[in-house]
């Protein structure tokens, strides 16, 4: 029973670097991915303003249509969870604020 019982510990232990590998991993992904979105909105924000689209009143916009649009549709689990692009968590406060 001992040597089963360490034999397990083993294999959790190989998981948890496993996991952590994938996480590590994951985790400069989605850094790159935060890196190239930042350089995309910032080069739609220029050409907008070349164009003397309203970036704030566009967005504004757009987020009350999607608020009508789903006034009738209770928010699923994930859509309650995700947080907005604008915002730097769940509650809904700007980070630009």
């Amino acid at each position: 029973m001992g040597e089963e019982l360490y034999g397990r510990i083993n294999e959790l232990r190989e998981q948890i670097v496993e996991m952590r590998k994938t996480v590590n991993e994951t985790n400069k992904r989605v850094a790159a991915v935060e890196n190239k979105v930042d350089g995309q909105a910032a080069i739609l924000e220029a050409l907008a303003e070349k164009e003397g689209i309203d970036i704030d009143e566009v967005l504004t916009q757009v987020a009350i249509e999607e608020a009508e649009s789903n006034d009738d549709e209770p928010l699923t689990r994930n859509e309650q969870a995700i947080p907005d692009a604008e915002t730097d968590d769940t509650s809904g406060k700007s980070t630009s604020e």
